[in-house]
This record gives C-alpha cells, structure tokens and sequence, in this order.
C-alpha cells in the first residue's frame, strides 16, 4: 500500500506536504500545479487515506444535467462529457450527486459547487447562483455573466468542413441543424454551428438559404428535413453539413430510401463524432469534439473555483478535428 511518503518522493516533495494536499488545506501555499501533481500520483498509486481520516474536507458537486437519464442513453455526446467529469471527480475526491432534467429543487443546499451541462435560462442561473455562486458551465457560454464556462469551437471546425467541400469543387452545401430551448421554455437556443455555417459560406459567396432545413437534434428530425429537401428542391445539393450525429443517420436513412447514393451523390459531413458516426453504414464523417477533455476541464475549473483564492473566470474552447469516413470519401 502506498504511504505519504512514497507519493512525496515521487512527487519531489516533503511528505507533510502531501498530507496537507491530501487534506485540502488551503492555507498550504502551494502552485495548483504541484497541488494537482501530488493528487493525480495519489490517485495512480491508489493511495487510501486511514478509515479515521476527517472527510470534513471531501467536496459534493452537484452534476446538472439538462437532459432526461433516459435522452442521455440516446444522445452519446452528453454521456461522455459525464464520464469525463467523473472520472476527473475522482482525482480530486469530489462526490459527485447526478440531477437530470434540470430537476433543480433535487440539489441538495450543502452542495460546494454545481456543474451544470447544457443550456440554462437566466431564470435557472438564478436558482442556482441562490444555491451557490461555485458554478461551471459546460457547452453553455455563461463567462459573460461572471462564470467559468467549458465550450467547443465551431467556428473553426465548419470552415475546414466548407473548405473541404469547396476543394472537391462542391459549392452546392446544404444544411440540416437544430434548434432547442430551454427546459423550462423561457430561452431559445440557436444553432452556433448554423451561425458559423453561414458566415463561413457568405465568406466563399456561396450561401444559398434555401438549402438550409431546421429542425431538432433528434434523428427523426434529420430523416423529415432530409426528405423535405428531396422532395422541395429541384437539384439536392452535392453535400450537406449537419449538425450532429443521430440528425445525420436520420438524413442518410431519407437519401437511402429514395435510392440516392452517398457518397456518390451526395457526400455528408456531420458533427460531434459519437460512436454512432461508426455504426451506420456508410460510416459518417464527423467533425470530432473532445468531449471527456470538456468534463474534464470543467473539474478542473471547480477544483480551482473551490481551492483558488485568487480564482480568476475562465473561459475554455476546446479544438475540434475533422474525421473522414466513407460518407465523404
């Protein structure tokens, strides 16, 4: 079993040291560096403090999570922004209590700090502020009102995906993407990735708004809007961009039922890169999100939010990365 001291000496610190990490002491004058070095060689080494150990110390998070336990068995994208917020937890000792559907009243009032995923109305901000003011945004972007936040680029990930279609000289791209609310239904949430699609496509002088199909982000929703554009355009774009994955097996379902091949005929370029972009046949191209990086910065966030008395907002955007497949090849 590993001691203090051997998480020192591989730490390059004095064994008191640990003890006091291990301890969330926060009058320790340490860098977050080495604070976070000597928790993760804890961890690795399996460390177990004493069963007397004070775990007046341990922190409970509360994980907010907009959508339904059964919506994230369907929606692989926000399952594993949780398991990068779980697995990181445990680096630092965080309880972690699950609250689905935005179910705000289930947050238990002794919590730390609260990690909240998807989007919020200013109304839900506010209950949660009233709860506690430790909180962290995840793929809603809050750093405006004072909050860290944890979101992915678009911007950049959509213009390679424009590019690419432009370099095969396919300047016909439509669109499929989403729209959503709030739980609560006092906010709408447009699609950043429309916002980012049109500007990039405005940019090359190539925007056509009647190739673009709105829906949800749902698959039933990228068959529907799929199908509306075969039957309402007289020359179905060469390419579509979509929005995310369940949306763009759902399209390729509609082109598939009116016998039209991809990607021979039309190519497809979807976003977020789930397991799902590799279960359907053909194999979906995918603008890819880390989203285990994201849970896992989002804990990194708190444990500073939490430990940091000179804690300053942050704002992260995590780099995407495009993955092809055999729907654009």
């Amino acid at each position: 079993m590993a001691t203090l001291s051997d998480i020192a000496k591989k730490a390059q610190v004095s064994p008191a040291t640990v003890s006091r990490v291990l301890n969330n002491d926060l009058t320790l004058s340490v860098t977050d560096q080495t604070r976070t070095n000597i928790l993760k060689i804890a961890t690795e080494m399996n460390y177990q403090k004493a069963s007397h150990r004070n775990t007046h110390f341990q922190k409970r998070i509360a994980l907010v999570q907009w959508y339904s336990e059964s919506k994230e068995q369907d929606d692989l994208y926000y399952m594993t922004v949780r398991e990068g917020i779980e697995q990181q937890a445990s680096t630092y000792g965080f309880e972690i209590s699950r609250i689905f559907h935005n179910d705000l009243a289930e947050i238990p009032q002794n919590i730390d700090g609260i990690i909240a995923v998807g989007k919020y109305s200013q109304n839900q901000v506010d209950q949660m502020t009233n709860i506690t003011h430790n909180l962290v945004f995840i793929d809603d972007d809050q750093f405006p009102e004072g909050f860290d936040t944890v979101i992915t680029d678009f911007k950049y990930g959509i213009k390679q995906v424009v590019d690419y279609f432009v370099d095969k000289n396919i300047t016909d791209i439509g669109l499929i993407y989403g729209e959503e609310t709030s739980t609560d239904d006092l906010r709408t949430i447009s699609d950043q990735r429309f916002d980012s699609f049109k500007q990039t496509m405005l940019n090359q002088k190539i925007f056509r708004p009647e190739l673009c199909f709105k829906g949800d982000f749902t698959k039933g929703a990228g068959y529907k809007q799929m199908k509306q554009a075969i039957q309402s355009l007289d020359d179905l774009p060469h390419a579509f961009f979509i929005s995310n994955d369940p949306m763009a097996s759902g399209a390729l379902k509609a082109l598939q039922e009116a016998n039209i091949a991809v990607p021979e005929r039309v190519k497809i370029f979807s976003f977020n890169n789930t397991s799902l972009a590799s279960y359907v046949n053909p194999e979906l191209s995918s603008v890819d999100v880390a989203t285990e990086q994201m849970g896992a910065a989002a804990v990194d966030l708190m444990q500073d939010v939490l430990t940091n008395p000179r804690h300053v907002t942050k704002r992260m955007e995590l780099a995407t990365k495009l993955i092809f497949r055999q729907s654009t090849l």
